[in-house]
């Protein structure tokens, strides 16, 4: 069910999405290409479950804390084994393209704010046809630093200012805390619905379980 607010709907002047699980399905490419990673470091195998749960951040971020010292070279394997794999996996989630290519015609300025290194985000969206869709498309290592700091939303706006009319759109806390940090509408875009208290301090304003209603709600404002 749509959680809507209280306030009188208005469209929002700019939308940003997550893109990995938020406009296309990538656990399955991802779950793969981090065992492959932990397997040649050494370590123990992550479960679909392990890997849903734990891979937010970038992995210039992430990676130092799993992986200490050696973290260059596991980020290597890891892109070496990703960059083989992520176009044959690819898929569009559904009513993604859709809900871009309708919003793109209303002259809505778009963009994308991505943790996945931005060589691969850019040609992921090449593939899809989706490039023309979107004003910016800021992958991780593209900005100073990457979500959720603020850097990253500057990056992915332009000239446009921050505030509560730009909407980040994404599955994860870090997308609601990215939305926060930055003065941004959060926006949860997942099946499942935010349980109480799942997500303190950076609660989703609003909640849609798939892009169709993300996109209804936006047609009745």
């Amino acid at each position: 069910m749509t959680q809507q607010p209280a306030r009188e709907r208005t469209l929002p002047r700019a939308i940003l999405f997550d893109w990995d699980n938020t406009l296309v399905e990538s656990w399955g490419v991802i779950h793969e290409a981090m065992n492959l990673t932990l397997a040649a470091m050494g370590h123990i195998h992550w479960t679909r479950e392990e890997t849903e749960r734990r891979v937010r951040a970038s992995l210039r971020d992430s990676f130092p804390i799993l992986f200490g010292d050696r973290w260059r070279e596991a980020e290597q394997i890891f892109y070496n084994s990703f960059s083989a794999i992520h176009l044959e996996h690819l898929r569009a989630l559904p009513g993604a393209g859709e809900m871009l290519a309708h919003l793109a015609g209303t002259g809505l300025y778009l963009g994308v704010i991505s943790n996945k290194r931005g060589v691969y985000l850019r040609r992921e969206a090449d593939h899809l046809g989706w490039t023309g869709h979107f004003r910016a498309l800021a992958g991780a290592g593209d900005a100073v630093r990457d979500k959720p700091a603020i850097e990253h939303v500057q990056l992915a706006l332009g000239n446009l200012a921050l505030g509560e009319d730009v909407w980040l759109v994404g599955d994860a806390d870090i997308d609601l805390k990215c939305a926060t940090n930055a003065g941004c509408t959060p926006v949860l875009l997942r099946p499942a619905a935010p349980g109480a208290g799942e997500f303190p301090g950076h609660e989703p304003a609003l909640y849609f379980p798939d892009c169709a209603g993300l996109l209804a709600y936006l047609r009745q404002a």
